[in-house]
């Protein structure tokens, strides 16, 4: 815990109102939370890369974060970290019975149901809402991903892949009509997002993430089209010069070769 402790040391002395740095003074919980959406982005980097000599200073940066809310919070008279971690503690002690007590559960299921009931307790006994407690920060897709599983736990779901895929057709008929008849900007949103929910309920069926799924695809573009950018500049030309048919066969390429 010693590291714990220079790590709080740390951050006190960046926050004090005298000797600290004046940009870490000046932080509120509402300026550091872009910080801490990036450290996490980082983080999830790092695991998709297999980088575990940059996790650990990843994870560390993430930390951080929870210290400065921590110490934010300190200052004001509302919590420390030693709350925060005690809180954890309990939490997790309290959602798994079946770990630090004599519960048993049969299955999974089983398990989140239990993990639920503890929830509702915890909230004073009143059932919370089916999609309550679902972040509004999550990126879209994973926001998307965790609405549809819990409105899957109480039967709101099609019990089979077919009716997700026609669901998908239906949502592109849609939004083509849309397109057809030049409708607003507005509208297009509106069917481009059931387009992209619709997705991410198959890649739910599928048990696939689409964060990661997407983050894997947007990889392999960048792999594909420096492909194409390096056999340019080879020939002497830039991407803007070459034109599409070219591109495209440069592009053909690089999928023939695995990237």
């Amino acid at each position: 815990m010693s590291e714990i402790a220079a790590l709080l040391q740390v951050m006190a002395r960046l926050r004090d109102p005298e000797h600290g740095c004046p940009w870490d003074r000046e932080q509120t919980y509402a300026s550091v939370v872009p910080h801490t959406l990036e450290e996490a982005y980082e983080v999830a980097d790092a695991i998709e890369r297999g980088d575990l000599d940059h996790l650990r200073e990843e994870l560390g940066d993430l930390l951080f974060q929870v210290v400065f809310y921590a110490q934010i919070a300190s200052e004001q008279g509302l919590f420390d970290f030693a709350d925060v971690a005690r809180g954890i503690t309990d939490k997790m002690i309290r959602r798994h019975p079946h770990v630090f007590g004599d519960a048993k559960f049969r299955d999974r299921a089983e398990h989140s149901a239990a993990w639920e009931q503890i929830k509702a307790e915890e909230g004073g006994g009143r059932p919370p809402r089916v999609l309550a407690g679902v972040p509004l920060a999550l990126p879209a897709l994973t926001r998307a991903l965790k609405l549809q599983k819990k409105a899957a736990r109480v039967g709101f779901d099609w019990g089979s892949l077919g009716p997700v895929l026609d669901k998908i057709d239906e949502e592109l008929r849609e939004i083509r009509a849309e397109v057809e008849c030049d409708a607003t900007p507005e509208r297009l949103a509106d069917e481009l997002g059931d387009v992209l929910f619709a997705v991410a309920n198959l890649a739910r069926h599928l048990g696939v993430d689409p964060e990661a799924a997407l983050r894997g695809t947007n990889a392999k573009f960048e792999r594909r089209f420096a492909h194409v950018e390096d056999r340019l500049a080879a020939a002497g030309q830039l991407p803007e010069q070459a034109g599409l048919a070219a591109m495209d066969a440069l592009w053909d390429e690089a999928k023939r070769r695995g990237l």
